[in-house]
């Protein structure tokens, strides 16, 4: 199927097809070697992506292979969806920093010294805080990470590489 086909786009062609049942494997071949077309037609559910510049032969070992129950991509588009994976993917180092940067400065104060094992009443006397103050930083900053435990802070601090 194409991407842009007169009447409705290859896309949306594909999308209802793919959603009906029994539905047929569809694979693009197409002239539009662009990322978000391949993205969106492997996230409706295509098993392939082939460029219109395929010779022949190959399309031939796609559709056997597409009809054997494997998914086929065209080389170039294999390849940039590769390289687009491995830059785009955060390390966990980045990611944790990442849902650590949504901290106050002070969250971030009492995030670290609890990292570092200290209770609430040491955290207190460390930044100068009261115990109740302590506690509900921790109990903010907790909900604010989507955590549950004290530990669940430490490790990703940790994890940030900033303990």
């Amino acid at each position: 199927m194409d991407v842009r086909m007169p009447g409705m786009d290859g896309l949306t062609t594909a999308g209802r097809l793919l959603r009906a049942a029994g539905a047929p494997k569809v694979v693009m071949l197409t002239t539009f070697d662009l990322d978000e077309y391949v993205h969106e037609a492997l996230r409706l559910g295509a098993v392939g992506f082939l460029l219109k510049d395929t010779p022949p032969r190959e399309l031939i070992t796609a559709v056997r292979t597409v009809a054997t129950g494997n998914a086929m991509l065209s080389p170039a588009v294999l390849k940039r969806l590769i390289g687009s994976f491995v830059h785009k993917a955060p390390s966990r180092a980045e990611a944790a920093r990442e849902r650590l940067a949504a901290l106050t400065a002070r969250e971030d104060d009492v995030i670290r010294a609890l990292a570092r094992g200290l209770s609430n009443a040491e955290i207190g006397r460390e930044l100068k805080l009261s115990e109740p103050t302590v506690k509900a930083h921790v109990s903010r900053l907790l909900a604010k990470l989507g955590l549950a435990y004290r530990v669940q802070a430490a490790i990703l601090v940790h994890d940030a590489d900033l303990s």
